[in-house]
């Protein structure tokens, strides 16, 4: 059964990447939240979309050259009225979610900044948290830097992998299996029409981003996605009939 990760959290009706956003997904009846990670210059993984904090809060510079309390200093809020947010760290996002069913997809944002360190930081977190012992079918990694994937698989991660794309890929879900990945996380419009059901057979899943037009997550529920990463977990609800 297709599932429904919300894409920041319930990042239409709350900030994105906020404890609040996660909160509102939990109650929207989503399976599962997709957040976005990064290193604070203290060395703490915190969850942000963006390398600075310009477009999300009401600080600015670059979330790498600040330490968490000075990253806590700022209104996370993405500028909507009512809410006042402080940027979360993945160790209180996963005690959010510990007492639910949901999956947590970590993408890794190390594709135009390095991060040295961020893949073993985030297992440090994983392995701290209560999620630990299920981590295998509770937490899932993706990232555009595919070298960055490999590098979990190559150092023995327990925790699942999927590939990000936006471009078309041949044989995507070769490509995926040739470095130790199991999904696939393309761009929605990127798939081709038997893009699923090969990578299927190939053992590999396929979650699609970002899908919040109804008639695409119809078309892709059609074609037995494993999940639909969206901005409006009600909305996908609707659509698969809950």
């Amino acid at each position: 059964m297709t599932q429904i990760w919300a894409h920041r959290g319930s990042s239409s009706e709350a900030p994105e990447n906020t404890l609040e956003a996660f909160a509102l997904a939990i109650e929207h009846g989503a399976d599962g939240i997709e957040l976005d990670v990064q290193l604070s210059s203290d060395g703490v993984v915190v969850v942000c979309h963006d390398e600075t904090i310009d477009r999300t809060s009401d600080g600015t510079g670059f979330v790498g050259q600040q330490t968490l309390e000075q990253l806590r200093q700022h209104n996370f809020n993405k500028g909507m009225h009512g809410f006042t947010c402080r940027i979360p760290t993945l160790a209180e996002v996963f005690d959010l979610v510990a007492d639910t069913d949901l999956v947590v997809n970590i993408e890794l944002k190390n594709s135009v900044l390095p991060y040295p360190g961020l893949e073993g930081a985030c297992e440090v977190a994983i392995a701290g948290s209560r999620l630990a012992k299920h981590a295998g079918e509770r937490v899932l990694y993706s990232s555009f830097n595919h070298r960055s994937l490999a590098k979990l698989a190559d150092s023995g991660t327990t925790v699942p992998l999927g590939v990000l794309h936006v471009e078309p890929l041949v044989r995507s879900w070769d490509y995926a299996r040739s470095f130790g990945a199991s999904a696939l996380h393309p761009y929605h419009g990127s798939l081709a029409e038997d893009e699923i059901a090969s990578a299927h057979l190939a053992g590999v899943k396929v979650n699609p981003w970002t899908v919040d037009d109804p008639e695409v997550m119809k078309r892709l529920v059609d074609q037995d996605v494993d999940a639909l990463i969206t901005n409006v977990p009600l909305v996908a609800r609707e659509v698969l009939g809950r």
